[in-house]
């Protein structure tokens, strides 16, 4: 399949995304290790997977928009939405 190519400024914003998720699963370390309330520490939790699933969207958009234009052929699309297909079956 084919490389990854983002726009430089779609490349910053998911990195962008990606340390922000970072910072908030160390946050969610340091309130398990201070016995912080239940409910912040699944508020935070949330928000992770939220931030993380947002950035699997936004590179899946990204994976699909590229596969299919750089398909030449039905064979190629056909396998390219299936394997776009199956990663987006394993996110939550």
């Amino acid at each position: 399949m084919a490389q990854l190519k983002l726009a430089e400024q779609d490349k910053k914003d998911l990195i962008n995304r990606l340390k922000r998720a970072e910072g908030q699963m160390r946050g969610v370390q340091r309130m398990i290790e201070d016995e912080r309330d239940c409910d912040a520490i699944l508020q935070q939790m949330t928000a992770v997977r939220s931030a993380l699933h947002t950035a699997s969207l936004t590179l899946a958009r990204t994976y699909a928009t590229q596969c299919l234009i750089e398909a030449n052929d039905a064979e190629t699309t056909v396998l390219a939405v299936d394997t776009l297909l199956k990663a987006l079956g394993k996110l939550p």
